[in-house]
């Protein structure tokens, strides 16, 4: 059996991202793959465990590098065991965040050398790099907004609005520079004008 397809999905929390995952693995199991579904920080026990570290606000004293390695220590986890064995079957994998939220939230948000994220990270993905990503493209306020309407804010959401534009402008950086790997989807649409765009690109890789 030939790998699989790895698939992540990035942009800051409230820009659509869990509803197209839904609506992507509905779209791949009716045209008979297996799928499966995972997130950063989290997606095994461990990681889930280093997510809520990272994620209480009760840790607002914990330093960007402490940050960084966390996620990279999470990221380890399930890449070692979720998302290799999985693209190893044959399956594909769509992950909610991956590496390329370490250089947008460490590296552009907290100012992180991009070259240091990218050393750690290294052996974090033991290889492990998306078939395609995508890059869901909203104002960090309209997202913000959303999301604290809807469910509160963790640790990072907490932080002010400079830092998330710092994030969001980061994105946009990181996509300019992985054109054949990111694409980027406005997301300041319907949920099925959004889903239409991003099952065409998927459509695309399957071919």
């Amino acid at each position: 059996m030939g790998r699989g397809l790895f698939i992540t999905v990035e942009g800051t929390d409230g820009s659509g991202k869990t509803t197209q995952i839904g609506l992507m693995k509905d779209y791949l199991e009716r045209k008979g793959y297996s799928v499966v579904l995972t997130r950063e920080p989290g997606g095994t026990y461990i990681s889930e465990k280093i997510r809520a570290i990272i994620l209480d606000p009760a840790n607002s004293r914990m330093s960007a590098i402490t940050e960084m390695i966390l996620y990279a220590a999470a990221r380890a986890q399930l890449v070692s065991e979720v998302i290799k064995p999985a693209l190893e079957s044959g399956r594909i994998v769509i992950c909610d965040r991956f590496v390329d939220s370490s250089y947008a939230y460490q590296g552009f948000g907290r100012g992180i050398d991009l070259e240091v994220v990218e050393s750690v990270n290294k052996a974090a993905l033991d290889g492990a790099m998306p078939d395609i990503t995508f890059f869901f493209d909203i104002s960090p306020e309209i997202a913000l907004n959303r999301r604290i309407e809807a469910t509160g804010t963790d640790r990072i959401e907490r932080e002010d609005m400079e830092f998330h534009m710092r994030v969001y402008n980061g994105y946009k950086q990181i996509a300019l520079l992985n054109p054949e790997r990111i694409r980027v989807i406005d997301s300041n649409r319907t949920v099925e004008e959004i889903s239409k765009d991003v099952i065409g690109w998927i459509d695309r890789l399957l071919k």
